[in-house]
């Protein structure tokens, strides 16, 4: 089978994502109430989501293994990395260390652009992902 392989994480032609890719909410998968995720891309080392929030969804409370920086594209935030806690809107961004604690409320309606590195195999369909 034909491989495009980037290192740990195994893109076959026939699941690799695309070069190029339009906004699309109505597609996105839903991850949690008032949540939507659209992947952007990813190889090895980095990934990319575009993720919807309505007003008063929760990203809830956990940490990960992987270094991740996010931009607040519209909307506001409340956003909570370790002990300390912001109010962020568009223009704004965040970053969360590894093994971090880290969550978000969604104060007004918004999007989060989320970049992660190495990329997150538990987001990538039929790996196991959601």
């Amino acid at each position: 089978m034909l491989s495009a392989q980037a290192g740990s994480v195994d893109r076959t032609v026939h699941d690799a994502p695309p070069n190029f890719v339009k906004a699309d909410p109505a597609g996105a998968e839903q991850v949690a109430p008032g949540i939507r995720r659209q992947l952007l891309g990813y190889g090895d080392a980095l990934m990319g989501a575009r993720v919807w929030f309505s007003e008063g969804a929760v990203g809830e409370m956990h940490a990960h293994p992987h270094t991740q920086m996010s931009y607040v594209e519209s909307g506001t935030f409340k956003v909570t990395v370790g002990d300390e806690e912001q109010v962020l809107s568009a223009g704004d961004s965040f970053f969360v260390p590894s093994q971090s604690p880290h969550g978000a409320v969604c104060l007004e309606a918004g999007v989060l652009i989320d970049v992660f590195s190495p990329a997150r195999e538990d987001f990538i369909p039929n790996r196991g992902g959601v």
